[in-house]
C-alpha cells in the first residue's frame, strides 16, 4: 500500500521502509521548538529527570514571543529561566527581545526549518511548517523535554485527508479565506489526528505566505499536521536560507486517503469566522451589521510582510473609524524593518493605527490589546474561543488582513470593496 507525503517523512525519520496509519513509531527529530510559556515547563521536566545536556544545541529553538517584551513579573521570570537555560546549554537558535519574532514566522524566515524536516514544537501552531513540505506538529511541554534530551519522539502515524486545490484566488481573497472556508466545511474536528494534505494544480497560484497561513490553521480542524508538496515556489523560498539541505518527499500514486475534497479557489469568497469557533465561517451575505471596537492585524497566521502590505494598501489615504483601535504587529524584526523601509509604517500611523514590535501579544489575550466585556475584535489570528483575547463576554471575528483593514475603516465588519472611496 502506498504512503502519503506525511507518512513517508515519518517512515524516513524512523528508519523504516513503510508505515501504516495507527502504527506507533519512534522517530528522529530535526528540530525541537519552545517559547517563553512552554519552555519553562519543559526545562523543569528536563531537570527533574536529571538530564544535564541537550541532544544537539543546533536542533533546539527557543523563541521568546508570547509575553515579550515582558508584560509582568511572572512573564519576566519565565523569560529569565529560558535565557539561563539557553546560555548554559549553548542553544544556537535562541531568540530574545530585539532578535525574536513570532516563532512560526521566524523559523522559516531564518531557515531553521526546511523541506522534509520532522519538527515538534510546544505550541499547537507548529503545524505551520507543513507549507515547506515538512512534517511539523505541536506537542506538550513534557514531550518537548524528552525531545530536547533524546532527539526523538513517539508518533502514531496519522491517516490523511486530501484537498485537491484548483483555480485561482480573486482579488483581495487570500489563504486565510481558503482555510476558513475549509474549516467551515469540515468542522473543528473534521481532521482529528489526521494529516491535511494539499495537492493539485491550483497550489501554484497560492503564495508561500498563503500556504503558511493555511498550514498554520490545520490544527483548528483538529489535524495532526497540514502539508503542501514542494514545488518551485517552495525551493525558491528556502534557497539561501536553509541551515540544512532540503529533502523532497512525494506521496505515492496509490496513497490511501480517508476523504477527498475539491477546493476551487476561484469560488472562495471573503470568509469570517464568527464567535466562538473557527468553523463558524460566514461570507458577506451572511454577516449582517456587526459593529466592532478593535482590529488586530498580526500573529503567526497573518503577520507576514504580504499581510502588512495587503492591509496598508486598503488603509492608504484613509483613516480608521472614530472609536476604533487598530493594532498592527509584524511577525518578525525583518518584516518590521521592511515595513519601515517601504513606507508601510507611515501609512498605518497616518490611518490612526498603532504599530508594535513583534509579539504574539493580543492573539492569546496576553497583552497589547486585551478586550473588555462586550467588546468585539476583528482579528487576523487563528482562534476565537470564548475569552481568547480577553473578557469571556468579548467576541473575536477571524478574518483576512484585507477584511480586517476594511473593517477598521468602516467601524464594522466590512469587505475591502465596500470601503473603496471612503
Amino acid at each position: 500500500m502506498g504512503m502519503t507525503m506525511s507518512q513517508k517523512i515519518l517512515a524516513a525519520h524512523a528508519g523504516l521502509d513503510n508505515v501504516q496509519p495507527g502504527q506507533l513509531i519512534m522517530a528522529n527529530l530535526d528540530m525541537v521548538l519552545g517559547n517563553d510559556i512552554t519552555t519553562p515547563v519543559a526545562i523543569n521536566e528536563f531537570e527533574k529527570h536529571d538530564f544535564d545536556k541537550v541532544f544537539h544545541k543546533d536542533k533546539i529553538s527557543i523563541v521568546l514571543d508570547h509575553f515579550t517584551p515582558n508584560k509582568d513579573i511572572k512573564a519576566a521570570t519565565q523569560s529569565k529561566q529560558c535565557r539561563c537555560f539557553a546560555k548554559h546549554q549553548e542553544i544556537t537558535n535562541f531568540y530574545d527581545v530585539g532578535q525574536m519574532g513570532v516563532e512560526h514566522s521566524l523559523l522559516p524566515e531564518k531557515g531553521i526549518v526546511t523541506c522534509g524536516d520532522l519538527v515538534i514544537g510546544a505550541d499547537s501552531h507548529t503545524c505551520t511548517y507543513g507549507a515547506l513540505g515538512a512534517f511539523s506538529t505541536g506537542v506538550g511541554s513534557t514531550d518537548m523535554a524528552a525531545g530536547m534530551a533524546t532527539g526523538r519522539a513517539w508518533f502514531k502515524v496519522p491517516s490523511a485527508i486530501k484537498f485537491n486545490i484548483t483555480g485561482k484566488l480573486n482579488k483581495d481573497i487570500s489563504g486565510k479565506d481558503v482555510i476558513l472556508h475549509i474549516i467551515s466545511k469540515i468542522g473543528v474536528d473534521g481532521a482529528l489526528y489526521r494529516s491535511m494534505e494539499f495537492v493539485g494544480d491550483g497550489i501554484k497560484n497560492l503564495s508561500m505566505d498563503d500556504r503558511f497561513c493555511i498550514a498554520n490553521m490545520a490544527i483548528e480542524a483538529g489535524a495532526k499536521n497540514g502539508i503542501f508538496p514542494v514545488d518551485e515556489q517552495t525551493l525558491a523560498y528556502v534557497e539561501g536560507r536553509g541551515q540544512r539541505t532540503p529533502t523532497i518527499f512525494e506521496a505515492d500514486a496509490d496513497a490511501i486517503y480517508d476523504e477527498v475534497y475539491d477546493i476551487d479557489l476561484s469560488t472562495i469568497e471573503h470568509t469570517v469566522a464568527f464567535p466562538h469557533l473557527p468553523e463558524n465561517g460566514k461570507t458577506p451575505s451572511e454577516w449582517g451589521d456587526i459593529a466592532i471596537d478593535q482590529v488586530y492585524i498580526g500573529s503567526c497566521t497573518n503577520g507576514r510582510y504580504s499581510d502588512m502590505e495587503a492591509a496598508a494598501t486598503i488603509l492608504k489615504g484613509r483613516h480608521i473609524a472614530e472609536g476604533i483601535r487598530c493594532i498592527v504587529i509584524p511577525a518578525t524584526q525583518q518584516i518590521y524593518k521592511d515595513c519601515i523601509k517601504n513606507g508601510l509604517v507611515d501609512i498605518f500611523i497616518d490611518a490612526g493605527c498603532i504599530f508594535s514590535t513583534p509579539t504574539c501579544g493580543p492573539c492569546l489575550g496576553g497583552h497589547m490589546g486585551i478586550l473588555a466585556e462586550g467588546e468585539r475584535c476583528v482579528g487576523t489570528s487563528n482562534r476565537n474561543f470564548v475569552g481568547r483575547m480577553g473578557h469571556p463576554k468579548s467576541e473575536v471575528y477571524l478574518a483576512s488582513p484585507q477584511v480586517a483593514a476594511a473593517s477598521a475603516i468602516a467601524g464594522k465588519l466590512a469587505t475591502p470593496e465596500s470601503v473603496k472611496g471612503e
